[in-house]
């Protein structure tokens, strides 16, 4: 049997690490998102989980205006 070369062992290294990164920018993707700066193009890497935690609370306070108007039409209306 041949002993294995020093690229090889090297060349093997470089895999492993290839592997480690891409694995931690996989777990890095499932816990960040991009969320754009108002009023710009520029996009920012945040915390995933936060974001959408703020996205809900923006939903409700929209959802909470919208009924707010439509009951106001309502009593309009009625008048």
């Amino acid at each position: 049997m041949s002993a294995r070369s020093a690229q090889e062992e090297e060349e093997e290294k470089e895999g492993e690490s290839e592997i480690v990164r891409l694995r931690h920018k996989e777990e890095l993707s499932r816990k960040k998102v991009y969320k754009q700066q108002p009023n710009s193009n520029i996009f920012f890497l945040v915390d995933r989980t936060e974001t959408l935690s703020q996205c809900k609370n923006i939903l409700d306070d929209l959802k909470k205006t919208h009924q707010e108007m439509e009951n106001s039409e309502k009593t309009k209306i009625k008048n």
